[in-house]
């Protein structure tokens, strides 16, 4: 019989980096010689995520309309889709970041029902610098106490909690997210890494070779105040296609849109849980990001060139009703065309809340 595939689950808010350090891990395994699929997830389809990662020559599925708690079985489908060409040695799942009880509604199933074919890792969680600063602290982070019952949760189901982003913070502030982690929510191990500079990557890494612990009990979840959490962040994915005479600058482009888009919110008070806007060229990719109101916007990954074709694919999450967040992207895409002298063509847009999460399995005791 094969060995069985290790399965790494990702989780954390919105923005918090997820999809930085499951390419950094997926390189790590690479090295090792070791087979790696990703499977990402969304409520809808064009995703950011799914682009950057398959752009960097990465094995990438998509489980799109959806959370993976609720389309159990398109996440396992995607997974058997890998062993139609090549059996993974290492899939690395990243679920919505606004998702939670995710051990109880994908890991402790995927055990009972495919137990033999998996080895699960810990459970990491993410933890999103900006926002935790302020809630663990007491204070809000722009969103209402529903929204932020997500957020718990999901550091309440964790085993690994990652603080991220270190690189942007100060010794003290690092030092407080532990000790918050500690008093809050005792007993998870806590890693402070760099997804982007691969700080203390090594650490993580060597924690999830190792496998899930047994649990000896479950979260409860209450899930009227969990749907209504979701149901305060409007979605929009949009995918446009943008033409000039003269070469347009790629990255300038992404943090153009970026920069506006944050502008617009800001004027209307609307906190962003996460916006992120893909350019690409028929041979470059440029990925900006933003994670809060109180943050800068991060060039995330730098494209360096020019073209007279470019492809955008934007991914906002924000506070805001969806009608009104599809009308604000629309005109700003337009305005960004005219500032560059570009045509502009939006191909697809899709703006929504989530609908109310049920779970395809719950595990309800161990």
């Amino acid at each position: 019989m094969s060995n069985p595939i290790k399965f790494i689950m990702i989780g954390g808010f919105l923005g918090a980096g997820k999809t930085t350090l499951i390419s950094k891990l997926a390189r790590k395994f690479q090295a090792e010689g070791k087979h790696v699929c990703i499977v990402t997830n969304d409520q809808a389809a064009g995703l950011v995520d799914t682009e950057l990662l398959r752009s960097e020559g990465l094995e990438v599925n998509e489980v799109a309309g959806s959370c993976f708690c609720c389309n159990f079985n398109g996440l396992t489908d995607a997974m058997a889709e890998f062993e139609t060409r090549q059996r993974p040695d290492v899939v690395l799942a990243e679920p919505v970041g606004s998702c939670t009880d995710l051990v109880a509604t994908i890991a402790l199933p995927m055990m009972q029902r495919l137990g033999e074919q998996f080895d699960h890792s810990p459970y990491a969680v993410v933890l999103k610098p900006s926002h935790a600063l302020r809630i663990l602290s007491g204070g809000q982070a722009g969103f209402s106490p529903k929204a932020e019952y997500i957020f718990r949760k999901q550091l309440e189901e964790s085993e690994l909690v990652l603080i991220n982003r270190i690189d942007e913070l100060s010794d003290e502030q690092v030092q407080l997210l532990r000790n918050h982690i500690d008093e809050q929510y005792p007993g998870r191990t806590v890693i402070c890494i760099s997804a982007r500079t691969g700080e203390n990557l090594d650490r993580l890494y060597a924690a999830l070779r190792a496998s899930a612990a047994p649990r000896n009990h479950l979260m409860e979840v209450d899930y009227d105040v969990y749907a209504e959490g979701e149901a305060e962040l409007g979605w929009l994915n949009a995918t446009a296609s943008f033409n000039a005479q003269e070469n347009i600058v790629i990255d300038d482009l992404a943090m153009l849109a970026l920069q506006t888009i944050r502008s617009e919110l800001a004027e209307i008070g609307a906190e962003p849980a996460h916006l992120k806007i893909l350019c690409s060229s028929a041979s470059s990719v440029s990925v900006v990001n933003l994670v809060s109101s109180d943050t800068e916007p991060m060039l995330s990954v730098a494209s360096e060139s020019s073209a007279d074709e470019v492809k955008m694919v934007v991914n906002a999450r924000v506070c805001l009703a969806p009608e009104s967040l599809r009308p604000l992207i629309e005109s700003v895409l337009t305005k960004v065309a005219e500032k560059l002298d570009a045509r502009i063509k939006i191909e697809q847009i899709e703006a929504f809340r989530p609908g109310r999460p049920e779970p395809t399995h719950r595990v309800t005791s161990v």
